[in-house]
């Protein structure tokens, strides 16, 4: 009976430590001061003069280039209205992206030494040959998920504004912040 209670227990605790591990892997960026949650990514403003900042949002390898571009203007429609102004302009905005492309060994033929593996050959009719107890083919070993991530960041300078928008590129800050306010995703304590 001990024996069963043991594996039982500890079957659940890794089925636990799994599950919380994949939460965390595969979570976008939430909306966050950079570097503050368990997520990486997020925020970041400087202010450049009394009615100017340089507003920065990272997106981790899970964030669209759509969410970083909204997190980007929602940040600076929150920073307008917290100096008490009513409009911001956007007048520099670059977004750059970062890909990467992974290899991902198969986990059920990398072993304990990695890419070391042994290799069983023997003489038959035919010749030398390779073998293995799973399949026919002699590079079972070899199989690889190849994957592209692509990480996105945005930076903008604004001109904060007092009155309404104006002129390409304005933004009236209670709008952005009323539009996009429903679709923020904040950090998940």
């Amino acid at each position: 009976m001990p024996t069963t209670f043991r594996k039982t227990t500890i079957a659940a605790a890794l089925a636990i430590s799994v599950g919380g591990l994949a939460g965390c892997a595969t979570t976008p960026t939430p909306y966050q001061p950079i570097g503050s949650g368990k997520v990486s990514g997020g925020y970041s403003d400087t202010q450049l003069a009394p009615d100017r900042y340089r507003v920065t949002f990272v997106g981790n390898d899970y964030t669209s280039r759509k969410t970083v571009d909204d997190y980007l203007l929602y940040r600076a429609a929150q920073l307008t209205a917290q100096n008490g102004y009513q409009s911001f302009k956007i007048l520099t905005n670059v977004n750059e992206s970062d890909v990467e492309t992974q290899l991902t060994p198969d986990p059920l033929f990398t072993g304990p030494y990695g890419w070391w593996r042994p290799a069983w050959r023997y003489y038959g009719p035919a010749g030398w040959r390779s073998w293995n107890p799973w399949t026919g083919d002699p590079f079972w070993a070899d199989t690889v998920d190849v994957s592209t991530v692509t990480k996105y960041e945005a930076q903008a300078d604004i001109l904060m504004q007092r009155g309404p928008a104006t002129g390409k590129g304005s933004f009236n800050a209670n709008q952005v912040l009323t539009a996009l306010g429903p679709t923020i995703q904040l950090p998940k304590s």
